[in-house]
Formats: C-alpha cells, structure tokens, sequence
C-alpha cells in the first residue's frame, strides 16, 4: 500500500478480535517505534508491551477506554536523555514518543493489525502499577491487535477541514 493510500485507510480501532499478534508483526511495530526521528537523535522514547492477562488487567484498571486487545503498548519517554531546548527548556521528550507511537501505528494498519491512539489513562496509577515504568513519563496507550470483523472507522473518521484552514503559506 502506498503511503497516501495508508494514511486515508487507517483508523482508530476499538474493537478487536481474539486472534493473537504474531511476534514477528509486533517485532515490526516495536522496530517502527524504535526508528522515529528524535530531537538530537537521543532517543527518549519508551515502549512497554503488556501481554499477560494480568498486565492486561492492571492496565485497564488505570483508564476509561475498554478496548480488550490481546497488547496493550505503553508509549513513555524518559526525560533524563531527552533533548531540552536551549531557548526555553522545553522537553522535547513528548514529542519524540508521539512520533514514536504514529510510525508504529501506521506500521501496524500496514500489516494488517489495528490500533488507536488512548491519551484517557491516570498516569500516577499507571506508575504505581507497574514499578518497571519508574523514571519515564507515559504519554499514551496504543491497544494493538487484529480489528474485530465488526469494527468500522468512526462516523467522525472521513469529517476533515479544508487543507485551506489547516495550512498556510507565508
């Protein structure tokens, strides 16, 4: 699929089927992870994959969105080698795990897998949670798993602004 083609077809997934995720498919979605384009290339970004049917379990203890796939990715950043900027100080860090979680979301729509992006999660219980994640900050939730055969995109997925309203050229 091109890349026009992938960005117009993928979209948020929130319900999947029972189908296990193939190591080989999610080594590909950690690789894309691993791959985005970081401030200075340091490389901040996090990624903790939660399989077990406890991990599972403890991490929907900490949001609203019930989705039930069979991984659950946790995208964070540690903000100990994240790039600062000189100006101001602000942490590129967030940026740099968002990129992370966009490539592998579309690497996953790309092989057939499903995702979406959950930023409704309590971070501090996150944490308390799972100790394994002390010293980064979470930033999002990507449930990651074969789409359901009944999951359709939102009623919302097609609705976009004008280009116009969204770029301008100076």
């Amino acid at each position: 699929m091109d890349f026009k083609a992938l960005s117009e077809a993928r979209y948020s997934v929130r319900k999947f089927g029972d189908a296990p995720v193939e190591a080989e498919k999610l080594e590909l979605v950690l690789e894309a992870g691993r791959n985005a384009p970081t401030a200075h290339n340091y490389q901040p970004q996090r990624i903790f994959v939660l399989e077990s049917k406890e991990a599972l379990e403890k991490v929907d203890a900490c949001t609203a969105s019930h989705f039930h796939p069979p991984i659950m990715l946790v995208v964070a950043y540690d903000s100990s080698v994240s790039w600062k900027r000189e100006y101001d100080g602000k942490d590129h860090g967030e940026i740099d795990a968002a990129l992370a979680a966009a490539q592998m979301m579309l690497q996953a729509a790309d092989i057939g897998l499903g995702t979406t992006y959950v930023g409704m999660f309590d971070p501090a219980k996150l944490l308390e949670a799972f100790p394994e994640m002390a010293g980064t900050t979470p930033i999002a939730l990507l449930p990651l798993g074969y789409p359901a055969e009944s999951s359709r995109p939102s009623r919302l997925h097609l609705d976009r602004k004008p280009l116009e309203e969204l770029a301008t050229c100076l």
